[in-house]
């Protein structure tokens, strides 16, 4: 399939300029650019009349199984029922510009793969499996008076609870056994968790460090979730690559970032949403208090960063209906980034933490074609990437117009 979009402005994001001209697609990559560019026979023609193209968008923090905020919901259901959810979430994920995710514990080679195949209708998915966590930890989602854990591989859920160096070693090493493209990693206490305070630290050094040894074995890396200065400053001395949240850093954690040439994958979004839709699609009482702990810091925490030099990655992190907000994330960023900053996060960035640089978030002849193509300018104001419905009019992915 061969696919030729005329009088478009394809956008360079490593040096934010746009070029007039044509875009042709090709064996679902980035065939040529310029001016005057002839398509063989059979080759889809769109006229864009001046409209913007820039590389398809990837959110690097999302739960593509997470059909509830109720998350210690998940293992009870069927997986099944929980892979058709997964299925919609993915479609609906794909209209709205997102043509690769990262996604940050509960989906699995099976919905990978489906979605390869072209069973599965949404974006290229990077997974990790289950996220490791320490019993009371981020991930263990029994309250104070249950016992059992039931770690069964069949079941749906997004952790996995695993104490001490040898058995973090070997979580580790079965969740890359399986195809993981990172390990994700509990490092502090959150908001959906019944039973840990938000400014806790989890896992000991020792295994934290066992964890990024596995990982960095296998030629991955690890992402851990981690909230508070304390909590992301041990992560990133133990050789984590990718921070998510991190709404609490500190200017130690500015100067750790940059030592270890790490990323953050701040999640605004979610705490909004939380706030203001969480209990209807099932957050419990005691989580929704929790929001208020890292809501007003997020965009404190960005604009350090940001400010700081730390390399910045789209995440949203969204849970049940509120993943509907997934772009709601551009307008809350604007207010501390530049558009180009922004749009970056989303592309090149990303694609740099992923290992992927060159490949997805740009293009560049030879990438993958994936792109958007916009009805008014995101450099103008990146908000326009925040309405889909009014201002996009053409996603393609691997060259297919796919909405």
């Amino acid at each position: 399939m061969s696919l030729l979009l005329r009088n478009v402005r394809v956008l360079d994001v490593e040096t934010g300029e746009y070029a007039e001209g044509d875009l042709r697609c090709a064996d679902g990559r980035v065939a040529e650019t310029g001016t005057g560019l002839r398509a063989p026979d059979g080759t889809r023609v769109i006229d864009g009349a001046g409209a913007y193209v820039v590389p398809g968008l990837i959110d690097a923090h999302v739960h593509v199984t997470a059909l509830t905020a109720d998350l210690g919901a998940l293992p009870a259901m069927s997986p099944s029922y929980v892979t058709a959810h997964a299925a919609r979430i993915m479609g609906e994920t794909l209209a709205r510009g997102f043509t690769t995710v990262r996604d940050n514990s509960g989906a699995d080679f099976g919905l990978a793969d489906a979605q390869a195949e072209g069973l599965i209708r949404g974006p290229r998915l990077l997974f990790c499996g289950k996220a490791l966590s320490q019993t009371g930890g981020h991930a263990d989602f029994r309250g104070r008076g249950e016992h059992l854990t039931d770690d069964h591989p069949c079941c749906a859920g997004v952790g996995r609870i695993a104490d001490g160096v040898a058995a973090v070693r070997a979580a580790a090493r079965d969740e890359l056994r399986k195809g993981a493209s990172h390990v994700k990693v509990m490092a502090s206490g959150g908001v959906a968790s019944p039973t840990d305070r938000i400014d806790s630290t989890q896992y000991s050094m020792e295994e934290l460090r066992a964890i990024v040894e596995e990982a960095e074995a296998a030629n991955r890396y690890v992402a851990a979730h981690a909230y508070t200065a304390r909590a992301v400053n041990r992560a990133l001395e133990a050789g984590v690559r990718s921070i998510e949240h991190g709404n609490l850093i500190d200017d130690r954690s500015v100067e750790l970032f940059l030592e270890r040439e790490a990323f953050l994958v701040p999640t605004l979004v979610t705490y909004w949403a939380l706030k203001e839709e969480g209990r209807a699609f099932g957050l419990s009482a005691t989580s929704w208090h929790k929001v208020d702990a890292v809501l007003e810091a997020g965009l404190t925490a960005l604009e350090r960063a940001a400010r700081g030099g730390v390399k910045l990655v789209y995440g949203t992190d969204l849970l049940g209906g509120m993943q509907r907000h997934q772009n709601h994330e551009f307008r809350l960023r604007r207010e501390v980034q530049s558009p180009l900053d922004v749009l970056r996060a989303a592309t090149t960035g990303a694609a740099e933490l992923v290992g992927m640089a060159g490949e997805i978030g740009t293009l560049a002849v030879g990438a993958h074609a994936d792109l958007l193509v916009l009805g008014a300018d995101p450099l103008e104001d990146v908000g326009v990437l925040a309405e889909p419905a009014r201002h996009l009019r053409h996603v393609v992915q691997a060259g297919d117009v796919v909405a």
